[in-house]
Parts: structure tokens; C-alpha cells; sequence
């Protein structure tokens, strides 16, 4: 305490970007909704420095620091202070730049960036109070105003690019689909080689057939699990099977595995070769799974006969073609689904039919296929 009032006094490393100075420091998480302010009221948003809390993305992150609480990771927050901030290197002769960094108590510290973890803390303290003895850095700058935290949020945002889809599952390892889609894309002979791991949409010139993003999704829907739910060991297998038994019925995706086809050909002239396939292929799989258990090997045998050429229209016009181009929209999926069901000798439900009527009457399929 000095003349100024009392102090929050941070272990914190000193730095300078664009001149001016700024401070790394180790806060408790049990600090952070107390220090931490953000500015909720509803004003217009030309006379605001953040964006409005978008309150339903806090639940996911709070249950991610709760249920992984010896491995979760938080980045840093970063926060400007309106108060005059005192550093005190630990050695001034040796390190100037390492100390105590002090903020007064009765300062007005407002979030740039990280509402959304501020809140999640939050939240996650409730439940698991256990977390308050843990840390997260934060970037401490000066307040200069609201035209500089304006500034300062669009240059922290400006050049954030969310990981694909595809690198995310890759690295996922908490993630039981995930799990799965890694092992199917390396065992599985309708897979492998022909994976692109790193994109969720695949080039004209790759060599690849499917992404680690599709053979998830499709995979997740074959067995019928939600996001997070487990994975054992005999729905690994199963899963596995299906999809190299679906493989066998698909000569082009053998012919793509052995390089006899390029696989920008197959994309340029066949339905198969794109997500919509493999996603509708997932929603008939799960129910020739369900009511065929014993038989379903020797059903897939129908899709050889299947014509999967994109100049079929009769078929994948308002199916999985929307105006000749390939549509992943749930409704085409779905649509995709139904005609091979039918081809497989499914009868359609309720739902299914429901759906067939969007599609010209001579396009509909009928409850029998």
C-alpha cells in the first residue's frame, strides 16, 4: 500500500510491442472472475471494445475444463488496465524485465480478448472448485482508450484462422469419433491411401478420395452415436467391416486405390466419390445394421449394381445434386439415403416419405422402394 491505494501484485515478465510496454502474469483461476471485467452492457456496439457474449458457447468450455482437469489447456486472456500499472524487476542489474507487476485494486481491467474463457471459468469454479488453485496468463496493456481496444480486438481477431475439421479430428485425442475415424482411415481398405488428414475439402488435383472430416461424420452416423459418446471395441469392428465391405461393392473406389483412376476423374463423373455418398451410404448402413444383423454382408451386394454416374439425373438430380452440382445439405443427404435403402430392399419410413415428396413424382420412391 502507497498513496495510491492498495495493489494486485502479479509475478510477470515485461515487454514491448509496437513501443509500448505490456506484461505476462500468472493469475489464479479463482482471481479471474473477480478482476476480469466485460462490459455487457447493451449498448451499440461502435461504442463497445468486444463482441456480445455469445453465452452458449460457455457451457462447452466449462465442461472441457472440468472433465479434463489434469490436462486441459488455456491460452492466454488479454486485458487492458485503466490505472496506472508499477513494475518492480526482482534484480533491476540483472533482469530488468523480470518482477512483480502491480495494478491498483481500484483500476477498471477489461477484457480484449477471452470473454468467452473468462465466463467459462467461471462456471467451471462452480462445479469443480478444485480448479481455483490452477493459472492462466494474461497480457496486460494500458488502457489509452476506446479507439485503442477497438484496435486491439480486430488485430488480435484479424488474423485467426480456425484449424480444419479434418487437423482437428487428426489431433483429437479425446474424442472417441475421432479415435475412430483415425483408425478406420489407416486399417480400413475403403480408407486407406486415400484419406486427406489435413483438409475438410479436397482439391481438384488430390490424390486423396475421402477426408478424415467425412469418414468421421459418416462413421458417427453408421453407428448412430452422438458427439463424445464411446466407442468400443466391437462397434470399432463393425464400423470396419461395413466399410470395407461397402468398398467391395465400389469397384472405382478399389480402381482409385490402386491408381488405375485418377481420383479427380472419379469426383469430376460419379456421385461416390464425394461426402454426400459416404454420409448417405453411413444413414442406410445403420439400418440395414439394425434390422439385418445376420444378412447384411449379402445385401450390400445390390450396390454394385448401383448407377452412380452424376449424368444418372433421373436419380441424383434433387438427391445428391442440386442443379447438376454435388449438395451436402441434409435434405440431399437424407434423399441419398432413401434410394439406396431402397436399392438395398429397406422399406422407407414415415420420415423418409415425408421427405420424397419434396422430390418431381416420378423422382419419389414409394414405402416398399
Amino acid at each position: 500500500m502507497d498513496d495510491q491505494g492498495y495493489f494486485h501484485s502479479f509475478p510477470a515478465v515485461q515487454g514491448f510491442q509496437g513501443k509500448r510496454p505490456f506484461f505476462i502474469a500468472m493469475c489464479p483461476l479463482r482471481m479471474i472472475p473477480k478482476l476480469f471485467m466485460f462490459d455487457e452492457e447493451e449498448v451499440p456496439a461502435e461504442l463497445r471494445a468486444q463482441r456480445t457474449l455469445n453465452k452458449s458457447r460457455v457451457p462447452a468450455i466449462a465442461q472441457y475444463l472440468v472433465g479434463n482437469p489434469d490436462s486441459y489447456i488455456l491460452s492466454a486472456l488479454t486485458a487492458s488496465v485503466d490505472g496506472q500499472l508499477r513494475f518492480a524487476p526482482h534484480d533491476p542489474e540483472r533482469n530488468q524485465f523480470v518482477g512483480v507487476l502491480e495494478i491498483p485494486m481500484g483500476a477498471r481491467i477489461l477484457i480484449n480478448d477471452g470473454q468467452h474463457r473468462r465466463a467459462a471459468i467461471e462456471e467451471a469454479l462452480k462445479e469443480s472448485p478444485a480448479l481455483s488453485q490452477d493459472n492462466v496468463p494474461v497480457l496486460f496493456f494500458g488502457d489509452e482508450g476506446l479507439v485503442r481496444s477497438q484496435q486491439m480486438f480486430a488485430d488480435l481477431n484479424k488474423y485467426a484462422v480456425r484449424p480444419s475439421y479434418s487437423l482437428s479430428t487428426l489431433y483429437d485425442h479425446r474424442d472417441p469419433s475421432s479415435e475412430l475415424a483415425r483408425y478406420l482411415a489407416s486399417e480400413c481398405r475403403a480408407f486407406r491411401g486415400l484419406t486427406e488428414m489435413e483438409k475438410s475439402t479436397i482439391s481438384n488435383r488430390s490424390v486423396k478420395l475421402f477426408t478424415l472430416s467425412s469418414i468421421k461424420h459418416a462413421s458417427r452416423a453408421l453407428l448412430r452415436k452422438s458427439a463424445k459418446d464411446n466407442v468400443n471395441s466391437t462397434e470399432r469392428m463393425v464400423a470396419k467391416e461395413y466399410w470395407d465391405a461397402v468398398s467391395d461393392q465400389i469397384p472405382d473406389w478399389q480402381r482409385a486405390r490402386t491408381k488405375d483412376v485418377a481420383t479427380a476423374e472419379l469426383r469430376q463423373e460419379y456421385v461416390h466419390a464425394h461426402g454426400v455418398a459416404l454420409q448417405a451410404l453411413a444413414l442406410a448402413g445403420s439400418e440395414l445394421l439394425s434390422r439385418r444383423p445376420k444378412q447384411w454382408k449379402t445385401d450390400l451386394r445390390r450396390l454394385r449394381n448401383i448407377d452412380w454416374s452424376r449424368a444418372n439425373t433421373n436419380v441424383w438430380e434433387g438427391r445428391a445434386m442440386v442443379h447438376g452440382r454435388i449438395s451436402k445439405a441434409a435434405t440431399n443427404v437424407h434423399l441419398a439415403a432413401n434410394y439406396i435403402k431402397s436399392y438395398l430392399g429397406l422399406t422407407l419410413s414415415p420420415t423418409d416419405l415425408e421427405l420424397e415428396a419434396l422430390l418431381p413424382i416420378k423422382q419419389r420412391l414409394s414405402s416398399k422402394g
